[in-house]
């Protein structure tokens, strides 16, 4: 398939993190990029977002819990 150049002006910390994330992937950036629309186009993201916020609904209780015994003081205990 042939290829297209597109240009896109993004803040430096953004081209920064599209950079990391392409090499921790093992792809160049246009790759990436290319795998990101695709994902989106595809409704994957849309996806995984909802698969996510649905373990999160029916998890928080157990999120809530490990929150509340790391914020309490550690000395005290009933004997």
């Amino acid at each position: 398939m042939a290829k297209t150049q597109l240009g896109a002006r993004v803040d430096e910390d953004v081209a920064e993190l599209a950079r990391k994330r392409a090499a921790d992937l093992g792809l160049s950036i246009g790759d990436y990029l290319a795998r990101l629309v695709q994902d989106d186009a595809s409704g994957l993201r849309a996806r995984a977002v909802d698969a996510a916020s649905r373990f999160l609904a029916e998890h928080q209780s157990v999120f809530d819990e490990a929150e509340e015994a790391q914020q309490s003081p550690g000395g005290a205990r009933a004997a």
